[in-house]
């Protein structure tokens, strides 16, 4: 998917994060698997440049990337239930938002086409956030649930040594008449910037957009990483 491949090749990756990092302890933790995408096992760990961001990518190889021209975006998912503090409303609100920053991010391009039916040349994007933080505690499973901690600023009191905040945001492409699998993206992010006082859903947003453009320009990498 060449043309998909420049989807948000603008988008600099140093948008991502805004304040200093520390020694990432994503770093030395296993990838998070929290079911979104098909096949984790073919993830490949990509250099990258931001000392707070973890990248993953597959790309299959064989496939002509000029054969697709016009993509189907799914709805984004997000893995985040209505709670006392949390309304649906306000999770309304920011799957809305997301969903037109993907949309903006590809009209953007001006050479990729967005329909909604499967047909030839037609490739079907899916992406989902799937989680928010991580423990010190490596016998913890990943806290699956993205607004709730970004909005709580007391989820974040504990400090940096005791809870280390993190965006997981997981992407994958297919073809749409097929469901064979062309590319997935897992991209983490943490570090102080998700530490705010100030923490609300609109952060959430604000911050997950900029992500979720970069985990969309990684699964539509045109380059294989394998068979």
């Amino acid at each position: 998917m060449k043309k998909l491949g420049l989807l948000a090749a603008s988008i600099s990756t140093v948008l991502l994060l805004t304040a200093c990092s520390n020694t990432p302890k994503l770093a030395s933790e296993p990838m998070p698997r929290s079911g979104f995408l098909p096949d984790y096992s073919v993830l490949v760990p990509m250099v990258t440049s931001v000392p707070d961001a973890r990248i993953w990518r597959y790309r299959i190889s064989g496939v002509n990337p000029s054969s697709y021209t016009a993509v189907i975006l799914d709805p984004i998912y997000l893995n985040q239930s209505a709670t006392k503090d949390i309304s649906a409303e306000a999770i309304t609100q920011a799957r809305t938002t997301l969903q037109a920053s993907m949309i903006e991010a590809v009209g953007a391009r001006g050479n990729i086409q967005i329909v909604t039916k499967p047909g030839p040349g037609v490739a079907r994007v899916s992406v989902g956030i799937t989680g928010a933080e991580s423990s010190n505690d490596y016998l913890k499973p990943w806290n699956f649930t993205p607004i709730g901690l970004a909005a709580n600023a007391a989820a974040f009191a504990g400090g940096v040594n005791a809870k280390t905040p993190a965006l997981v945001i997981e992407s994958k492409i297919t073809d749409s008449q097929s469901n064979k699998l062309l590319g997935e993206g897992l991209v983490t992010v943490q570090g102080e910037s998700f530490r705010t006082a100030s923490g609300s859903v609109e952060s959430f947003i604000a911050m997950a957009k900029k992500a979720v453009q970069v985990a969309m320009e990684t699964s539509a990498n045109p380059t294989p990483t394998g068979k």
